[in-house]
Order: C-alpha cells, then sequence, then structure tokens
C-alpha cells in the first residue's frame, strides 16, 4: 500500500516506507496539518485573485493593461525566485522558522500593497508578497512528513492541498465577489485576519533542528534567474512565440536552468536544490505530474474566465459565480483522494483524476456563445471532481521511499515543476488562443489543447509508483 511511515534503513538513514491503510491522522498531526492549511490559504489565493481585478487596476492607477499585468507577474517570479531558497532556510533555521519568516514577509507585503499609491509601487510590494509566497509553499509537505512519519500521508496531502487545489479555481470567485462591493485594496486587506491567524497557529509546528548549512551562492545565482528568466518569457507568449521578450528570456532561462543542473550534479546533493533526486521514478513522475496539474489547474483557469465575459458577455461577477461549482467539486472529492491514495496506491487515482478532467474540458472545446449555463456548470462541478483528486496521489508519490533528509529538495523539486507547469500551459493556452481568434475558433482550440494536455497526464500518471513498493 502505498501509505508510508520513516524507517531506519540498512545504512542508518531515515527512509519513508510503508504503512498499514488502517493507520489513522494522530491528533497532533491534525494540528499541524490545521496550521499549515491556515498559512497556505493567503499566498495561493493570491496567485489568481488578482487576476480578475486588471482592468479596475488599470482604471485606477492610470496603467495600461499591459503594465498592470505585471502586478501578477511579479508575484509569480518573486515567488519562482524564492523556492529555491526555501529548503535551505528550513534547513539552516529550521522549517518552523522558515516558515514563520515567509508568513512575516507575505503579511509585510498585502499590508503594503493595500497602501499602494501608484503601479510602480503596488507591482514592488507584489514582489515581496511573492517572496514570502515563495518560501512558504514548497515548505508543506516537507513539515507533513517530518510531524508525521510518514503514517497516512495521502490522508494528510489530501487535508493541506484544499488551498492548493482551490485556490486557483476560487482566486477569481472571490476577487470578482469583493470587487462588486468594495474596491482593488481589499484584495489584499482581506489576507491580514488570515496571515495572522496563521501565525499563531505556527506554532503547533515542531521545531526541528537547524545545521550551520553553507548558502549555495553560485547556484543560487544560476537557478534563480533561470527560473524567473523561464517564467517570465512564458508569461510574455500571448504575443506570440516569436517576439524577441519571449526567446530571449526563455533561452536564458533554459541555459541558466541547465547550467545549474550541471552544477548540482557536480556537487553530489549539496547544492542549493538536489536535483539527483530526480533519478528517483517516484520523484520524476510525481513531479511530471504536478506539472501537468499546473497546466490542467492555472491553464485553463485562465481560459474559463475569458470565455464566459468575452464569448458569453458575463459581468466579472456572473463569471465568478458560475465558476464556483469547479471548487465544489473539488472540495468534495480531495477526502476520498487521500483515503483511496492511502489504500489503493498514487497511480490509478492519478489516471482516474486526468481522466475525468479531460474529458469534462472537452464540453467547453464544443461549446457556443448559447450553450446552457446550467449544462455548464454540471461540467464544471465534474471537473472540479478530478481537479479534487490530483494533489495527493502526485505529492505523496514522490515521498515513498525517500530518505528523511532529501524532503525539502523533492518539495523544491515538486513546487518548481507545479509552478513551470501552470506558466507554460497559461502561455501555451494564450497562443492558441491568440492564433485562433482571426478565424474565429481561438476558444475551441483551446479547450482542445487544455483537453488533450490532461489526457497526457493521465498517460504519464501510469508510470506513478503501483503503491506496493518502495522507489
Amino acid at each position: 500500500m502505498s501509505t508510508v511511515r520513516h524507517d531506519e534503513g540498512a545504512n542508518g538513514h531515515e527512509t519513508v516506507g510503508e504503512t498499514p491503510p488502517t493507520q489513522e491522522v494522530p491528533r497532533e498531526v491534525r494540528r499541524v496539518a490545521i496550521a499549515v492549511i491556515v498559512g497556505l490559504v493567503a499566498p495561493i489565493l493570491d496567485t489568481t485573485i488578482v487576476t480578475i481585478a486588471l482592468d479596475a487596476l488599470s482604471r485606477d492607477l492610470h496603467a495600461t493593461v499591459s503594465t498592470v499585468q505585471w502586478v501578477s507577474t511579479g508575484y509569480l517570479l518573486a515567488l519562482a525566485v524564492a523556492v529555491p531558497l526555501a529548503g535551505w532556510a528550513a534547513t539552516r533555521f529550521g522549517s518552523r522558522a522558515a516558515w514563520t519568516g515567509g508568513l512575516v514577509l507575505f503579511l509585510a507585503g498585502s499590508v503594503m500593497c493595500a497602501a499602494s499609491w501608484n503601479i510602480d509601487s503596488l507591482i514592488a510590494f507584489r514582489v515581496i508578497q511573492g517572496f514570502g509566497a515563495g518560501l512558504i509553499m514548497p515548505l508543506m509537505t516537507s513539515i507533513l512528513v517530518a510531524a508525521s512519519g510518514g503514517v497516512a500521508l495521502g490522508r494528510l496531502v489530501a487535508m493541506v492541498s484544499l488551498p492548493t487545489a482551490l485556490g486557483p479555481i476560487l482566486g477569481p470567485v472571490v476577487g470578482g465577489i469583493i470587487l462588486n462591493w468594495l474596491d482593488w485594496r481589499w484584495l489584499f486587506l482581506v489576507n491580514v485576519p488570515l496571515c495572522i491567524a496563521a501565525l499563531i497557529l505556527a506554532r503547533r509546528i515542531p521545531a526541528d533542528r537547524s545545521s550551520a548549512a553553507p548558502l549555495d551562492i553560485l547556484g543560487l545565482l544560476l537557478l534563480a534567474p533561470g527560473l524567473a528568466a523561464l517564467l517570465l518569457g512564458l508569461s510574455n507568449a500571448h504575443n506570440g512565440i516569436g517576439q524577441m521578450d519571449v526567446i530571449v528570456p526563455v533561452a536564458a532561462g533554459v541555459v541558466l536552468t541547465a547550467a545549474f543542473t550541471w552544477h548540482a550534479l557536480r556537487r553530489n546533493g549539496v547544492a542549493l536544490v538536489n536535483v539527483g533526486e530526480l533519478r528517483r521514478r517516484s520523484v520524476s513522475v510525481s513531479s511530471l505530474g504536478l506539472c501537468f496539474f499546473g497546466i490542467a489547474s492555472f491553464g485553463a483557469m485562465f481560459l474559463m474566465p475569458l470565455y464566459f465575459q468575452q464569448i458569453r458577455g458575463d459581468t466579472v461577477l456572473q463569471a465568478a459565480l458560475v465558476l464556483i461549482p469547479q471548487g465544489v467539486g473539488a472540495l468534495a472529492t480531495r477526502s476520498l483522494a487521500g483515503r483511496f491514495t492511502d489504500t489503493i496506491g498514487a497511480r490509478w487515482v492519478a489516471v482516474t483524476g486526468f481522466a475525468v478532467v479531460a474529458a469534462a474540458t472537452l464540453p467547453f472545446a464544443l461549446a457556443g456563445d448559447h450553450t446552457n449555463t446550467v449544462w455548464l456548470m454540471v461540467v464544471l462541478l465534474v471537473r472540479g471532481f478530478g481537479l479534487g483528486t490530483l494533489l495527493s496521489p502526485l505529492m505523496s508519490a514522490g515521498f515513498i521511499g525517500l530518505p528523511g533528509s532529501a524532503r525539502h529538495d523533492v518539495s523544491m523539486l515538486n513546487r518548481t515543476f507545479q509552478q513551470v507547469g501552470g506558466s507554460f500551459g497559461t502561455a501555451l493556452l494564450a497562443v492558441v488562443l491568440t492564433a485562433g481568434m482571426g478565424a474565429g475558433t481561438g476558444f475551441h482550440d483551446a479547450f482542445w489543447w487544455a483537453a488533450g494536455l490532461a489526457a497526457v497526464g493521465a498517460a504519464a500518471s501510469l508510470l506513478l509508483p503501483d503503491g506496493r513498493a518502495a522507489v
């Protein structure tokens, strides 16, 4: 079975092995999971909550839409830069201290965003927000593995992945509701009580040992700008993949990340992120699956609000409300996904989830401006069922048979692949959408691509461990 625990292997190193699926999540571990959930809500919600407010920000701050787009882009780039540092910070200062530091930084950035006086200050403060979020998000799984010893990891991941699964879906919904009654500053002020509650609950996270881990400065100088350049190029792809503002940063990002990979492999596991962990099949396939999850969640969520507003003529609030069933579906299946992951293994849970997402995306490829709204809401509910099943098997599979010392590295790799997948999916679907606009087939083509990519994710998930053997 795929439920895992920490064992002492023959070499004396702590590893993650198998446990009977009947074990329940201990009460103290549930308390840690609740603290992690509360801490994740605001940073993940903020990845998409601003996307629906771009028009309001452009109008109120007297800036062009292309400039306002940097409110989202700057956040995501800063998040990507901070992700590789999270593992080092957790090793150097301890997971609880790194988690708390990220929350404080995110809270400060949120308050400053609400106080912004022009578009430049808002973008700068969003970068601070994003850096704090980048320290928080990758530590989620490693904190759980350390606190639980791997017991019922599938169910634990299902619990704490709730914000990760619902954030991209509900971000535009929450943003639309806030903007309907309040101004854009409340998009950031809503984070304040959430962050304060998360800081209070952070005391539940075990204070693990810190060590004098040296910072891999060369690795940081290669990987951080490499990821930022890659994501920047992908975010510009909506103007066409042949543009210099796409080619140059993507090429630079590929070169820098390749150089980091070479550097990390030469350092035999003491680099900023130990990419050698990708040699484990469970880790590499888990990371690949999370890349496709990023495409399925962030990529498609780029399309859907636009479809309802541009093709069907819905207002921002109407479009936000129509998307609610997808979040309800994701919420409904997450617990079952965790339990099935613990009992039958990650492989078939993930394959089923991706297959449902692919099937429930196809109706949008065939829909028009007069397609029944209730029917589309039912389709979104089913699509949410699929999305809700994915994170638990994909994230927990990467920790089967893993040495305890490697949990930070695998958490960083998982988060990076998910982030790149989201950016790649958004960029690709934006290019397909733009290319088909002249012929009037943009949305149809883009949704066909989205369904096809989810199907590829299902095929890739066949390579996941079946839960009967450690990797």
